[in-house]
């Protein structure tokens, strides 16, 4: 059924998403948690696509985590020996290293309230993911965010 939508996490959602990707196609599903915020945050509607290469540094992949067998979206940070290092935008550390078959696909779209979110997934993705891996853009986030909460409240710009 074209637009059917179906309540399901953990095995369920990563076994179908698997299912999709594994026939070509491409497999959309709302995003749940704060890991990966700013760029993406909890509701938004993620598309992800099989991964025709090997991911690039700062593009959004859809991983299976061999230790937990958990699915996540996180962004790449590095090419390391023997895969992707990935790692949450909004997250402290890296989740570890993935080799090619822990990789299920990339994220090629993400929605916010039906618009859809180029910001963290155009040129300036590869500099997300430098900060990222840095340590450097949590504090860069909260620090714009604390400036933009003074603008609202009509404190100094």
């Amino acid at each position: 059924m074209h637009g059917a939508a179906y309540a399901l996490s953990g095995a369920g959602l990563q076994a179908l998403m698997s299912a999709a990707l594994a026939r070509g196609a491409s497999f959309r599903f709302t995003a749940r948690g704060c890991s990966m915020d700013p760029f993406v945050r909890d509701g938004d509607v993620l598309t992800v696509g099989v991964a025709a290469r090997r991911p690039r540094v700062g593009d959004i992949v859809a991983v299976r985590d061999p230790a937990t067998g958990r699915l996540l979206v996180h962004r790449v940070v590095a090419h390391v020996s023997p895969g992707l290092l990935v790692r949450g935008d909004g997250t402290g550390q890296a989740d570890g290293v993935f080799g090619p078959a822990g990789v299920l696909g990339v994220v090629v779209g993400v929605e916010r309230r039906g618009q859809v979110v180029r910001l963290g997934r155009g040129p300036e993705r590869r500099a997300i993911a430098l900060l990222s891996r840095g340590g450097v853009l949590r504090p860069l986030v909260a620090a714009g965010r604390r400036l933009l909460a003074l603008r609202r409240r009509g404190g100094p710009a």
